[in-house]
């Protein structure tokens, strides 16, 4: 792998948001509803190369680095599973990770930043507009923000490995960073990844398809056929199922665009659907409709 150079606010997530809504629409007991399915979900490590592990639960997937150096993790899924992320990193060595880096500002990314600086001491890492966003929403409480912010990227040298941190100028947000720890060549996404699903890119914050198509295809020349990929949701990938990612957004915003210059409608589109081929790409969150309706609004 070659090495690589530093280069209308929302709520908290829109995805935390709709994540917890699909659950507790028509519930007189909501809250207490949205904390039940938070209390059954299981945190799991699975170890990458190196000392590298993936944690899952709910929300984006969360890198570690754990070591002599202590604890290093990537993004930190939601509030409520704080503790039980931190039970699982104690396991992997340490349950006070030292520094916390976040990808973008999405709550199901930045959820425990203000359990794990205030009560576990981590130092908070981000791109500069993760930090805007987060303080420009009420709801954010201010341990919760980046203590810590950059423009282009910084190294940080832990555990034996150089972990390089990259700004994407465009993509997902306006504050998209990826993680590429070098020695066992692992990169973790962020949200630049959707393995096998329709990506959600957020428009309102800064995110657009072709800023996003460009920032996947850069990141592609970077990394090689040995490198294991920590996608934002979804299950670890290769660089195959990038390009196969990549792929399916160049044919479906190129098949949408054209209709478009056609002169069909946005609700014409969504009749007309996509090809058969993207069917098994749908998802609860990003279903084709939402998918036609990102492609239609940028083409």
């Amino acid at each position: 792998m070659k090495t690589m150079n530093k280069t209308s606010i929302h709520s908290l997530s829109v995805i935390a948001a709709a994540l917890v809504a699909l659950s507790t629409v028509a519930l007189p007991t909501s809250v207490s509803f949205a904390q039940d399915r938070f209390a059954n979900v299981e945190v799991k490590a699975t170890p990458i190369k190196g000392a590298v592990h993936m944690l899952t639960g709910m929300g984006g997937n969360i890198g570690v680095s754990a070591g002599e150096d202590g604890v290093l993790i990537i993004d930190d899924q939601f509030a409520p599973l704080a503790e039980k992320i931190a039970a699982q990193l104690g396991e992997l060595g340490s349950d006070k990770p030292k520094y916390v880096i976040n990808t973008h500002y999405h709550g199901d990314h930045t959820g425990s930043n203000a359990f794990f600086h205030s009560h576990k001491g981590a130092t908070i890492f981000a791109h500069e507009n993760v930090r805007v966003r987060l303080a420009g929403d009420e709801n954010v409480e201010p341990d919760a923000l980046p203590t810590i912010t950059y423009e282009d990227g910084i190294k940080i040298y832990f555990n034996n490995e150089t972990v390089h941190v990259m700004h994407l100028p465009v993509g997902h947000t306006d504050g998209d960073s990826v993680v590429w720890f070098e020695q066992p060549n692992v990169m973790h996404t962020g949200d630049l990844f959707f393995n096998g699903m329709f990506p959600y890119i957020d428009q309102g914050a800064g995110g657009n398809v072709v800023g996003y198509m460009e920032s996947v295809q850069h990141l592609l020349t970077k990394i090689d056929d040995n490198t294991m990929i920590i996608p934002g949701h979804g299950g670890v990938g290769t660089k195959a199922e990038y390009t196969t990612f990549l792929n399916m957004i160049n044919e479906t915003f190129d098949y949408v665009k054209a209709l478009k210059q056609k002169g069909k409608s946005l609700d014409e589109v969504k009749a007309m659907g996509l090809e058969d081929k993207w069917a098994t790409w749908s998802w609860n969150f990003i279903n084709e409709e939402k998918w036609i309706s990102t492609l239609y609004n940028d083409a």
